[in-house]
């Protein structure tokens, strides 16, 4: 389980007690949360921080440790499952922190806009092991607006049998988008699975084809 950072308890903004003679009004929430951040960060508890974003992808899931942005999911809707996982593989001290995020986020909209043809910004690719490593780091070497199918992966990672494990590296990319798994399709011309969706898929290839 994600170590606890909740939002500041209503202990500090009892319903009533701000209207009691003589009492203090209650901060808001927003700035209290600030502050937890601001303290979590100084006393170098905080590990890794996340935030929603989003897009016309739909709601992204960013995380990022101080080395840079390291996880990317397409379920900023209901994210519990992938905080549990980044507590269990990372680090237990997990905190929303969207200002931390910010200059992803921004580098991650020019991308999915067509505005920008690379991430902007340092990469953490701590969850990318083993041949999914190898993998993702050929992804990176695909240019801007061309494709490569899964068999001409696996031939550029001295692998040429291992088709169906490139595709299955790119399934798990934990960098989506920033690293472009979406420019891998299939040999057949079909343009194959991808985490966020066939649709999502598609249009950033189509983004990339309209620049």
């Amino acid at each position: 389980m994600p170590e606890r950072f909740d939002e500041p308890t209503r202990s500090l903004a009892e319903p009533g007690l701000d209207a009691l003679p003589g009492s203090l009004p209650a901060p808001p929430l927003d700035a209290l949360h600030a502050r937890l951040i601001e303290r979590a960060a100084a006393n170098d508890l905080l590990d890794v921080a996340y935030r929603r974003l989003d897009t016309g992808l739909g709601t992204l899931l960013l995380a990022a440790t101080p080395a840079g942005l390291v996880s990317v999911t397409f379920d900023g809707d209901d994210p519990d499952a992938t905080l549990e996982r980044l507590a269990a593989t990372l680090s237990p001290r997990v905190l929303e922190a969207p200002a931390r995020l910010d200059d992803a986020a921004r580098a991650l909209e020019r991308l999915i806009g067509g505005s920008a043809r690379s991430f902007d910004g340092a990469l953490d690719l701590t969850l990318a092991h083993g041949f999914g490593r190898q993998v993702v780091e050929r992804l990176r070497e695909i240019p801007y607006g061309e494709t490569r199918s899964y068999a001409q992966v696996a031939q550029a990672v001295g692998s040429p049998k291992a088709v169906r494990a490139v595709g299955t590296a790119c399934r798990k990319n934990p960098l989506p988008i920033a690293v472009p798994c979406h420019r891998v399709v299939r040999s057949d011309g079909g343009i194959g699975q991808y985490a966020g969706g066939v649709e999502a898929k598609r249009l950033l290839l189509t983004i990339e084809s309209a620049a």
